[in-house]
């Protein structure tokens, strides 16, 4: 059992890296979007191309507020509530099995 307990230990711990990573990106997406930045610079074309996929997804559902755009703020909530409910309850099972 001690196995499992330390596989979704590590599973969420990973987790936990990745959202607040992703997080971090789409912050740093909307920063880039406020100020002048190039649209072919390699790091925007990143930030771009790793957030926009979801982003889309996240727009068609929202209605259109003209320039204000609510779909990043929609996403690092969800992103928040997947952090704190789907890591804390790996953890949870991972002290439990030990």
């Amino acid at each position: 059992m001690f196995i499992f307990s330390n596989l979704f230990m590590s599973i969420a711990n990973l987790l936990d890296i990745l959202i607040t990573i992703y997080i971090w990106i789409v912050i740093i997406r909307v920063i880039v979007s406020w100020i002048n930045v190039s649209l072919y610079n390699p790091y925007v074309q990143f930030l771009i191309k790793v957030t926009e996929p979801v982003l889309y997804r996240i727009r068609r559902f929202l209605p259109d507020f003209g320039a204000l755009d609510l779909a990043p703020l929609v996403l690092v909530l969800a992103l928040y509530f997947a952090q704190s409910f789907v890591v804390t309850t790996l953890r949870q099972l991972a002290h439990a099995l030990q």
